[in-house]
């Protein structure tokens, strides 16, 4: 099972190079640039076959892919009939719509993938549905309950095992951790709690417990529920797929924000011996570990191992569309940055009546990119180590 996990993660990446590269391929040739090479891959050519003006194939490294548009730097020289059809003549609008079309498609498939667990394949979570009800209420979890203990609120007006709680004070929740977040703040305060029992509705009122917790003093129905599997709706789904897709765009710019100081931690663990930070970084071979790990294991079922591998997928693919929009050549938020300053320079010519300036020569900043290239392969090469010599192991 390990190789199949790893195969399906290899595989889900070369589409998702795939599909970041159809992005740059299809504008291109929407605005009439064009386009001599689409490939999946880095190095030695295993395949490839030529339709139209583009050649498409295969490289033997799958570690990323390019989409070659010609006259990305007006040093390059160009047949006559290819001129108009450079990437430097377009407009600034079009080569930012080129450079950012392959980031904005890892966001699609990110966003989709998140929709798609959440609508189809579910997460595993705490339900509404009651398992269990407790006898009494310690002030301590897992006391003994003693003839002092408090009585539990939710025995003492009936709620049964398999009830569903389906809103507290008139307000529908579908969430357990909606509902515990209302009880815990609501110690001595009486609730209105809709429970549903047989498909029929019951209203009870309840006041809940108080328990120390971490030194505060919390609300406690005195109910144990159920671990299950929830999905949602249309509407429920798209609203979290949303939500979820914003908070690991938020943690990638924190990410990439807090690199460099992981860098040393990340040398002490590859080659001290220390045990790797789940928190800290991570490359695509430690990645495809994870996803045969997941794939493995007899403690998830088969739909978590799903559900579990879509998050992997999607979180991926998020992290490399705001990765690639750094402003660093030669990322493409690099060119980018260079289109924008080709924007500012023909704006400030205009004002002054000045002729339009030539595009800038990308291939001045060519110490920089190759510092940046320098910097990425290095740290590609410590991940690698890491991750084979001491990978981040799940605990299953």
């Amino acid at each position: 099972m390990t190789i199949i996990g790893v195969l399906a993660f290899v595989l889900a990446l070369l589409i998702s190079v795939m599909i970041h590269e159809a992005g740059h391929y299809l504008t291109a040739k929407k605005f009439g640039m064009k386009v001599t090479e689409f490939f999946v891959g880095f190095g030695k050519k295993l395949w490839s076959t030529q339709r139209g003006e583009t050649e498409f194939g295969i490289k033997a490294v799958p570690a990323g892919g390019y989409c070659r548009i010609v006259g990305m730097s007006p040093r390059e020289e160009l047949a006559d009939a290819d001129q108009s059809r450079a990437f430097v003549k377009a407009g600034v609008g079009q080569r930012l719509i080129v450079l950012g079309a392959g980031s904005f498609l890892h966001f699609v498939i990110g966003f989709v993938l998140l929709l798609t667990l959440f609508s189809s394949v579910g997460v595993t979570s705490v339900t509404n549905t009651v398992e269990a009800v407790s006898d009494c209420i310690p002030k301590v979890a897992n006391e003994a309950c003693t003839s002092r203990s408090t009585p539990s609120p939710a025995k003492d007006v009936g709620i049964l095992a398999g009830d569903k709680i389906t809103k507290v004070n008139g307000i529908s929740y579908s969430e357990w951790i909606d509902v515990v977040t209302i009880i815990r703040a609501s110690a001595g305060e009486q609730l209105e709690i809709t429970i549903e029992r047989n498909s029929m509705p019951i209203n009870v009122l309840v006041t809940p417990a108080s328990r120390d917790l971490d030194g505060k003093s919390v609300g406690v129905l005195g109910v144990v529920n159920t671990i299950g599997t929830i999905t949602y709706g249309p509407i429920e789904a798209g609203a979290k797929a949303t939500k979820y897709t914003g908070e690991i765009l938020g943690n990638s710019l924190t990410a990439l924000f807090t690199l460099p100081a992981k860098i040393p931690d990340l040398v002490r663990q590859t080659f001290g011996g220390e045990k790797r930070d789940v928190e800290g970084l991570v490359g695509v071979v430690g990645v495809a570990r994870v996803s045969g790990e997941t794939a493995e294991t007899d403690k998830l079922t088969t739909r978590e191992k799903v559900a579990t591998f879509l998050l992997i997928i999607a979180s991926l693919n998020l992290f490399v569309g705001m990765f690639n929009l750094l402003p660093l050549l030669p990322l493409d938020g690099g060119h980018m940055a260079v289109a924008v300053a080709d924007g500012v320079r023909n704006l400030n010519a205009k004002r002054s009546g000045m002729p339009k300036p030539a595009p800038f020569d990308v291939e001045r900043l060519a110490p920089i990119t190759m510092v940046v290239f320098i910097f990425m392969a290095g740290l590609s090469l410590l991940l690698l180590t890491a991750d084979i010599f001491n990978p981040i192991r799940l605990n299953f």
